[in-house]
C-alpha cells in the first residue's frame, strides 16, 4: 500500500508502485491539506466579489467575463465537455495508470483546492483500475495537457469512456456498476483537473524507467558483440575514462570490464590494433545516454513533486496567485532530449549487427554455416536499418515549435505531449534494435571456439533455451519476437 502524501517521490519509488500493483491510499497529512485549502477557497468565493480566474471567470481568452454564482458548477462541468477534444491513436493504459497517479498526487499536495471527495474517487478508479480512455493528440504542453485531462476527468460527471477489466465500456455502466454518484463539481475543481502537465510527464516517468533498463542490455548486448567481433579491450581500460571523467563513460566501461571479465575470447592476443567506432565508442556513446537519462530523471522527478495547476491556492498566506506552473517547457526540452539520445542507442546498435554481418574476423557473412543458399541474418539489417531511420526521423524536437492558440492568450506553447508520444515510439524502437542485435551477437559468438566470459556464457545458454543457433534458413521474425521477449522478461539487474 502507497499513501499519498508530501513525501518527496523518486523514479524508483513510481517502478515499485507500478510494477508490484501497489493500491494506494491518501494519508491523514494529505486529507487535512486537501480540507483546508478547499474549505479556504469557499470562503474567498463566498465572501467576496472578487474575480479569481477559471473559478468565478471564463477560461483562457474569456478570463475577464465574470460568471454568477450559481453557475459555478455548470462551468466546471462546461469546461471538462468542452475541452475533452481527443483524436487519433489510443493512449496505452501503462501510460494512463502512471498519469491518473501523478493527477492524484498533485491535487492531495493541497494548493489544488478541490475536494477530498473527488480527490477519493480518482483514487478508487485508480486501485480498482477503472482507467479513463485517452488519445494521444489534442495537448499543446501549455496551458496544462487540457485535452487528455480533460478526458480523464469525464468518468468522474458520467460522461467518456473507461477501461475495465481491459474492457472499454461507457463511464456511466462502470459508475452503476459501482453504485458511485457522479461527482458534482465544485469552483476551481474542473480547472484543477485539466490544468497540469500529467499526460506529458507519465510518458516521461514511462519513458525513463524504460531507458534505464535498456541502457543496462545495451551494454550487456554490446559486450556480447564487442566478443563475438574479435575486438580488442584496450578502450575499455579504467585509465582512459578516469581522464575524460563523464559519469556515464565510467559506468558503461566499468559495466563492460565486468561483463567480459574471465572470457578467453577477450584474453586472447588480436592481430587488429583499432576496432570500428560501433564497438571502440561503446562507453563514450552510451555513456552519454547514460548522462543524458539521469538529467531527465531529475527533471522528471522534480517534476511529478511539483504542483502544475493554475490558479494556485495558499491559505497559510491568504492567497490566491495565476501564474503559469502549467507551462510544460522543462518537460518538453528534456523528452526531446531524451528521445535523441534513446535514439543514438539505437542507432550504434545497429551498426555494430551490421558489422557483425560482414564477413569480417572469421565470421560468414551473415552469420550463416551455409552462404548463398542461406541468407542467413542479412534482411534482420535491413530490418534494423529501417528502425533506426525512422527513429532518426522522430528526433525533430518538438519543443521548438509554437502555435498561438487561444485569441493570442496562449501565444507560446511548449508542445511536451508531441514529445513524449514521439518518445514511446522511440524507446519502443530502441529495444527491438537491441532484440535484433541480441540475435546476432549470439549466432555471432557460436562461430567461436573459445569461450566468452562466465557471466555472457550464462546469459547465452538462458538465451539459447529459447532460440537455438540458426542452422538454415527460417523465418526469422518469430526469432525476433522471441529475442524481444527475452529483452523484457530477463532480470537485467541480476548482472548489472
Amino acid at each position: 500500500m502507497h499513501h499519498v502524501s508530501s513525501e518527496l517521490l523518486n523514479i524508483e519509488d513510481l517502478s515499485d508502485i507500478f510494477t508490484q500493483n501497489q493500491p494506494i491510499t491518501i494519508s491523514e497529512q494529505s486529507k487535512k491539506v486537501i480540507t483546508d485549502c478547499y474549505n479556504f477557497l469557499h470562503q474567498k468565493v463566498n465572501n467576496s466579489d472578487k474575480s479569481y480566474y477559471g473559478i468565478n471567470t471564463g477560461f483562457g481568452s474569456l478570463c475577464n467575463i465574470k460568471i454568477d454564482t450559481l453557475a459555478l458548477t455548470e462551468l466546471q462541468e462546461n469546461l471538462v465537455k468542452s475541452h475533452a477534444c481527443g483524436i487519433g491513436d489510443l493512449v496505452p493504459q501503462e501510460i494512463i495508470q502512471i498519469i491518473l497517479f501523478l493527477k492524484i498526487q498533485s491535487l492531495s499536495l493541497g494548493h489544488s483546492a478541490v475536494s477530498l471527495i473527488l480527490v477519493e474517487r480518482l483514487v478508487d478508479m485508480y486501485n480498482k483500475k477503472i482507467l479513463p480512455v485517452l488519445y494521444q493528440m489534442g495537448s499543446l504542453g501549455a496551458s496544462g495537457d487540457l485535452a487528455p485531462l480533460a478526458h480523464l476527468s469525464l468518468p468522474l460527471i458520467g460522461e467518456g469512456e473507461v477501461y475495465m477489466q481491459n474492457e472499454r465500456i461507457d463511464s456511466a455502466s462502470a459508475i452503476k456498476h459501482f453504485g458511485w454518484n457522479k461527482i458534482k463539481l465544485q469552483p476551481k475543481e474542473g480547472l484543477a483537473l485539466l490544468n497540469g502537465t500529467q499526460f506529458s510527464t507519465a510518458y516521461g516517468v514511462w519513458a525513463i524507467i524504460k531507458a534505464l533498463r535498456l541502457s543496462k542490455f545495451a551494454d550487456m548486448i554490446a559486450a556480447i558483440s564487442i566478443d563475438a567481433f574479435a575486438c580488442v579491450t584496450s578502450p575499455f581500460d579504467e585509465r582512459l575514462h578516469k581522464i575524460r571523467p563523464h559519469n556515464g563513460q565510467i559506468t558503461t566501461a566499468n559495466n563492460i570490464r565486468k561483463l567480459l571479465n574471465g572470457s578467453a575470447l577477450a584474453e586472447t592476443p588480436k592481430d587488429t590494433v583499432q576496432d570500428p567506432y560501433a564497438f571502440r565508442c561503446v562507453p563514450q556513446v552510451h555513456g552519454a545516454t547514460k548522462d543524458t537519462i539521469a538529467h531527465t530523471k531529475k527533471v522528471i522527478e522534480t517534476e511529478i513533486n511539483s504542483i502544475t495547476d493554475n490558479p494556485n491556492i495558499f491559505p497559510e498566506s491568504d492567497a490566491i496567485i495565476s501564474g503559469g506552473n502549467f507551462h510544460a517547457q522543462p518537460i518538453a526540452l528534456v523528452l526531446d532530449f531524451l528521445a535523441i539520445a534513446m535514439s543514438e542507442l539505437g542507432s550504434i546498435s545497429e551498426r555494430r549487427l551490421y558489422q557483425l554481418m560482414t564477413g569480417q574476423r572469421g565470421l560468414p557473412p551473415f552469420l550463416t554455416p551455409s552462404s548463398g543458399l542461406h541468407s542467413g541474418l542479412m534482411i534482420t539489417q535491413y530490418t534494423a536499418a529501417s528502425i533506426a531511420s525512422q527513429n532518426k526521423q522522430l528526433c525533430m524536437p518538438a519543443s521548438v515549435d509554437s502555435i498561438v492558440s487561444c485569441n493570442g492568450q496562449e501565444d507560446h506553447v511548449s508542445m511536451a505531449a508531441n514529445a513524449g508520444t514521439k518518445l514511446y515510439k522511440i524507446v519502443e524502437n530502441v529495444e527491438r534494435l537491441l532484440a535484433i542485435e541480441l540475435l546476432a551477437a549470439t549466432q555471432a559468438l557460436s562461430f567461436r571456439k573459445l569461450k566468452s566470459s562466465p557471466i555472457i556464457e550464462e546469459v547465452v545458454s538462458k538465451f539459447r533455451k529459447e532460440i537455438p543457433v540458426i542452422q538454415d534458413d527460417r523465418v526469422l521474425a518469430k526469432d525476433m519476437d522471441k529475442a524481444l521477449n527475452f529483452i523484457k522478461s530477463f532480470d537485467i539487474n541480476k548482472y548489472l
